[in-house]
């Protein structure tokens, strides 16, 4: 096992974690009753591959009725639950998909999101999938996430060829997803997806999460690069993604108590350097809250060029393209060095002022 029980268990026991992880699940649920299950939580452009070349995608997300993960306490990192409602009906969705279809300007890619598995039919009924991928069936790409328990044999054999589904995998320790993350599945259940995909020629992009709760900066790092090695051979693309504290978390809980800090830009740079080369996937990263104290940063006055550096090599794998440096470098080294010799992941860097934003 890749984490030590001290390090584990040093806010709260396993049992109490989680019993408190599934009350705070709860914490943030007042607003759902002001949305309408009617219209999609967001829609916005951006840039990603499709064909080997860089294209514009439309990314959607999805309100349905919630992961199914969240009733037994969800994930420790997860806020996505805001992005669900109760009694989204099938004509929902399909208000949804109108809207989305309004802002479609035959983009080569696109990214459904819900707050859990599209594949899942309590959130997307396998009919109004079907109209989904019609609706979308002349792009190149389309991109969804399932967890594994709901990709089998025959709603495989139903997907579409230009489908490319996206796995949480996000740590290959089984001992990293039962207790920091919460996943509710093992790597081998990842495995048997991925390989179940590749098999039928469904295209696979596996997540994997840099820095979970209760692994100190070094720790994260080699976690995520022999999580990546694990997923290359089902993988047509790896997205390393930093955890960024989203509100109403578990997590968000010990980073304001000062017991996690949010990866570094280095240490992601870090673990595109030892995989470069090494395996056949695309690497990429597109972090979330990238430069924010709730998200992967440095110093600050490097974290916007660190983090150019890390969507150029997204996009051309040239290992050059990470070449970036800055004065706090040797400081996030020394921070990885203090970490391990403490056995703790606290936030070692907090100041007064920083504590003032943190509890506001």
């Amino acid at each position: 096992m890749m984490i030590t029980h001290h390090v584990i268990r040093r806010p709260l026991g396993l049992k109490k974690v989680l019993y408190s992880h599934c009350a705070y699940a709860i914490e943030g649920t007042q607003m759902k009753d002001k949305r309408s299950p009617s219209e999609l939580e967001a829609l916005w452009k951006e840039d990603d591959m499709a064909d080997g070349q860089k294209v514009k995608a439309m990314v959607m997300i999805m309100r349905t009725n919630g992961c199914c993960w969240v009733k037994q306490g969800g994930c420790t990192m997860c806020g996505y639950r805001e992005a669900s409602l109760m009694n989204v009906t099938p004509d929902d969705l399909q208000k949804q998909l109108d809207q989305a279809l309004s802002r479609y300007k035959d983009e080569p890619f696109v990214k459904m999101y819900t707050s859990g598995s599209f594949l899942d039919d309590n959130e997307v009924p396998p009919a109004v999938r079907d109209v989904y991928f019609d609706a979308f069936k002349g792009c190149k790409r389309l991109l969804f996430e399932s967890r594994p328990e709901f990709i089998t044999p025959d709603v495989v054999g139903g997907l579409p060829s230009n489908v490319t589904v996206a796995l949480g995998l996000e740590s290959s320790d089984p001992e990293v997803l039962r207790t920091s993350v919460h996943k509710g599945f093992t790597p081998e259940d990842i495995r048997r997806a991925g390989e179940l995909l590749k098999e039928n020629n469904i295209g696979v992009r596996t997540y994997l999460l840099l820095k979970p709760p209760f692994m100190t900066e070094q720790m994260a790092i080699e976690d995520a690069v022999r999580s990546a090695r694990f997923a290359d051979p089902f993988s047509d693309e790896i997205s390393v993604n930093p955890l960024n504290v989203q509100r109403a978390t578990y997590v968000e809980r010990l980073w304001k108590r000062g017991e996690f800090r949010s990866p570094w830009i280095w240490s992601l740079i870090e673990v595109f350097r030892q995989l470069s080369g090494t395996v056949s996937a695309r690497l990429m990263s597109s972090p979330s809250g990238g430069g924010a104290m709730r998200g992967v940063h440095n110093c600050g006055e490097c974290d916007q060029r660190a983090l150019e550096a890390i969507e150029r090599f997204s996009y051309s794998q040239d290992v050059k393209d990470l070449d970036v440096t800055c004065k706090c470098i040797p400081k996030w080294e020394a921070y990885k060095r203090s970490e391990t010799i403490l056995g703790s992941p606290a936030d070692l860097d907090r100041d007064f002022e920083n504590e003032l934003v943190l509890r506001m």
